[in-house]
């Protein structure tokens, strides 16, 4: 989703995906190649959450936002999986697709985003969410990962 003055870059799921319920994180990152610098990665927040604070900056901001759900798996065996997943997807594509825009296609999409679960609706695209929302959200994550 182009919003403003940077690009904000995230997974298309469908609405009922349970995948919309896990802890989100947002990487910023420059947007050209004139700037070298490390991205910052933020979270975990809930997805609704990671668009909005995510959203906000882009359109302010010559910058590249990934919004991306964190995987809490709990076996070695499990991230092994995942990382030959993601190998195996390369080698066998040869090269990554590319969107018009010149990024790889790693199966994110530039189409917006549902909010999914427990997450406040937000009114109004960009606007990010309070404190006191975000500390509300990081609550209701821990409560999911720790089954409490």
């Amino acid at each position: 989703m182009m919003s403003g003055v940077g690009a904000l870059v995230t997974l298309e799921l469908p609405p009922d995906s349970p995948v919309l319920e896990l802890p989100w994180i947002i990487t910023f990152g420059p947007l050209s190649d004139d700037e070298e610098w490390e991205p910052v990665v933020c979270g975990p927040y809930e997805r609704a959450h990671a668009m909005a604070l995510a959203e906000s900056i882009v359109a302010d901001e010559e910058l590249m936002a990934v919004v991306e759900p964190l995987q809490p798996y709990v076996s070695v065996e499990r991230i092994r999986d995942e990382i030959a997943a993601a190998r195996l997807a390369v080698e066998s594509d040869g090269e990554p697709d590319l969107l018009d825009d010149g990024y790889a296609d790693n199966g994110y999409a530039d189409n917006g985003y549902a909010p999914g679960g427990a997450a406040p609706a937000l009114t109004e695209p960009g606007t990010p969410p309070s404190e006191e929302e975000l500390r509300a959200g990081f609550a209701r994550i821990a409560a999911r990962l720790t089954g409490s």
